[in-house]
Parts: structure tokens; C-alpha cells; sequence
């Protein structure tokens, strides 16, 4: 039985998903090489400045590969960056055929690895599974156009929409399913962020459970008054603290012994706060493709006001807390019309235990 082009994209699109949250800062990518309706090779890249998957598929296929059909989750690359271009191999080895699932969004390459393949007579089909692919590689999609990560909120909260009681209890709102589950998916962000407000009430650790990769652990704390024996500090794992630059002379020794624990981002100042939008782009400068974030209500609130939130993870318990006093999951300066309320698009549901999660994409 013939398999079409959407079969063999969809084998490739879950080899590229093995490697989830560990090749930021580039995408997610799977390649398959098919001849005579028979898979001679596969690969899927693994890590920032590793082969890349068409590489690894055609090492596989080897000679074999001449004649053949490569499918590729994404444009192959014309460029050097960390490896060679992924095009010169590919027209070395005899491939007749090359059936890309989305352009490059990259400026460096887009569209110049399948001028290239054309030039070289083979034959380049392009767009298979396109939307899905466009969705998994949302991260590196806003990275590498516009120079700032991909956000990610993630909110605990009760049915009321509170995160903790006006005195600022918060253990524990949702379930052991919803709180494990909300650990797993640390793995996949380079950075777990967090407002100095958090640190000081909750003084999470801010680990990924069961994961040889630690997120870098993200606080934003304009008045630099993270204490020096936070949780945040208990594992080797990188920490940032995004706050406003010292005046000259007036250098604490809070923040000297801080700068020997962590990475003291300094950044423009903005209503007497963090400017949030500076701040994400020297975080990007670093690296950084795509963040969690963890709350509290002040810094959620905040990044909604700037429109930096591109996803976002709801977990809602079936407790309601009360009080106009209690914390609230998102603050900031809200909307003053309904009309103008943030809307999702692509919302799914899921239970877990008693809770249940919204998930939605920013429109």
C-alpha cells in the first residue's frame, strides 16, 4: 500500500518531537528518507550545534539515498551557523526529491535552502502539515523574527480565579495531579520565570522534577531584594535576576553577594518597575527561546498590560476563596471595557483529578 506525503511528514513530525525542550535555540526538527515506498533513513535533531536530522537520516540511508525522497519538518538550512548547510549534503547524496513541511522562518535562510535544491534539479514540494508544524515550532517561530521568547503562563488558582488568601496562603490549591503535571512541563522552557512577590511568599525551588535539564530559573525583583538563602538558589541550576541598574555608590552588599549566586540582569526602568519588554529582549539575547511563568498576580498582570503573553495554562480548582483582600491570579492595570478582554483561540480542556486545565494560545 503507497503511504502519501502526509504519512511520512507525520513519522517525521514525531521524531522531531523526541527532542522536545532541548534544541532551543533552534527548532524542533525530524527528517525521514523514503525509497520505493521503504523508510532507508531517519534522524531528528538532538541539541543546538549537533548534526542536524536530514544529516543523521542521510547518514542512515547512505548510499542508498541516491533517487530517494527526504522528507523534512523544515527548509533545509543554506547557511552556516553552528553546522554546515544542511543543502550541500543534501544535493551530494542524490536525493531526487525534497518534501518540505514549512519554510525557515529565519531571515538568514527562508527560502534560500529550496532555491537551491531547484537550482540543483531537484524536485522541492512544500507546506505538508504546515499548521502543525507551525504550532510546535511557535517558540522558535517568535525568537527568530522578532527577537523576543515565547511566553507561557501558568496559573494556579481557585474557582474565584485567587491564588492565595489575603494573608497569603497558597498550599495547596490544586491537586497533586495538576501540581505534577505543571512540574513535568518545566523541562520543556529554557527559563522559568517568577515575580519577586512569589519568592518572598511561596520560595519555590523552581526545579523540573525527574529532569537532567533545569530551566534557568528567572526572577524579576526591581528593588533586588531576593533573599540570599532562596530556595531558587538550591540546586546548580543558572539563575537571573532582572532588575534595575545600581546608581553609582550606591552598590549594596545584598547585591554583591547576589552577583556571586546569580546573573544580575540589569534593565531599562519603567514606571519605577522592571521594563518588561527590555527585559525579554536581552533575555532572548541570551538564549532564550521560551519562558514559563509562574506568577504571581502583579508580574501575570503585568506582562498581559504589555501584550508579551503568547499561551497560556490555567489550572482551576473546584475551591472557592473569597475575599477582595485574597490574591487575585492576574492583576496589573486589566482591561476597562469587556470588548477589549484578551481572547484565546485554540482552547482545549483536560482533567486532572478534580481540576481541570484551560490551555489556549493568545490571539
Amino acid at each position: 500500500m503507497l503511504k502519501d506525503h502526509d504519512y511520512y511528514m507525520g513519522l517525521a513530525i514525531k521524531l522531531a518531537l523526541k527532542a522536545k525542550g532541548e534544541t532551543s535555540p533552534n527548532p524542533l526538527v525530524g527528517a525521514v528518507v523514503v525509497k520505493n515506498n521503504k523508510i532507508i533513513g531517519k534522524g531528528y535533531h538532538e541539541k543546538a550545534g549537533l548534526a542536524h536530522a536530514e544529516v543523521i537520516a542521510l547518514d542512515e540511508a547512505g548510499n542508498n539515498a541516491k533517487n530517494a525522497t527526504l522528507y523534512v519538518t523544515l527548509e533545509p538550512c543554506a547557511h552556516f551557523g553552528r553546522t554546515p548547510p544542511c543543502v550541500d549534503r543534501i544535493i551530494k547524496s542524490g536525493i531526487k526529491q525534497v518534501i518540505v513541511g514549512m519554510v525557515d522562518p529565519n531571515p538568514r535562510n527562508n527560502g534560500k535552502g529550496i532555491n537551491l535544491l531547484k537550482q540543483n534539479k531537484i524536485k522541492v514540494e512544500v507546506g505538508v502539515l504546515e499548521d502543525r508544524l507551525k504550532k510546535i515550532n511557535q517558540p522558535f517561530i517568535k525568537y527568530i523574527t522578532k527577537g523576543m521568547p515565547f511566553v507561557t503562563v501558568k496559573i494556579a488558582q481557585s474557582l474565584d480565579g485567587k491564588i492565595a488568601t489575603e494573608n497569603g496562603d497558597s498550599k495547596w490549591i490544586t491537586s497533586d495531579k495538576s501540581r505534577s503535571f505543571a512540574h513535568k512541563i518545566r523541562k520543556d522552557y529554557d527559563a522559568v520565570m517568577v515575580g519577586i512577590n512569589t519568592v518572598l511568599r511561596d520560595n519555590p525551588r523552581l526545579n523540573a522534577w525527574f529532569s537532567r535539564r533545569q530551566p534557568i530559573k528567572v526572577v524579576v525583583d526591581s528593588q533586588l531584594s531576593t533573599p540570599q538563602k532562596a530556595n531558587i538558589f538550591s540546586l546548580d541550576s543558572r539563575v537571573i535576576i532582572a532588575t534595575l541598574p545600581s546608581r553609582p555608590g550606591q552598590e549594596t552588599e545584598n547585591r554583591k553577594i547576589l552577583a556571586q549566586k546569580s546573573k544580575i540582569m540589569e534593565v531599562k526602568e519603567k514606571a519605577g518597575q522592571v521594563n518588561l519588554k527590555n527585559m525579554m529582549k536581552k533575555l532572548a539575547q541570551l538564549e532564550i527561546s521560551n519562558i514559563l511563568v509562574e506568577g504571581g498576580g502583579t508580574l501575570v498582570g503585568a506582562l498581559f498590560d504589555e501584550g508579551l503573553v503568547d499561551k497560556v495554562l490555567f489550572f482551576i480548582s473546584p475551591k472557592i476563596i473569597g475575599g477582595k483582600n485574597a490574591i487575585s491570579s492576574v492583576m496589573g492595570k486589566g482591561i476597562s471595557r469587556i470588548d477589549n478582554a484578551i481572547k484565546l483561540k485554540d482552547v482545549s480542556f483536560r482533567h486532572f483529578g478534580e481540576d481541570f486545565l484551560i490551555e489556549g494560545f493568545v490571539k
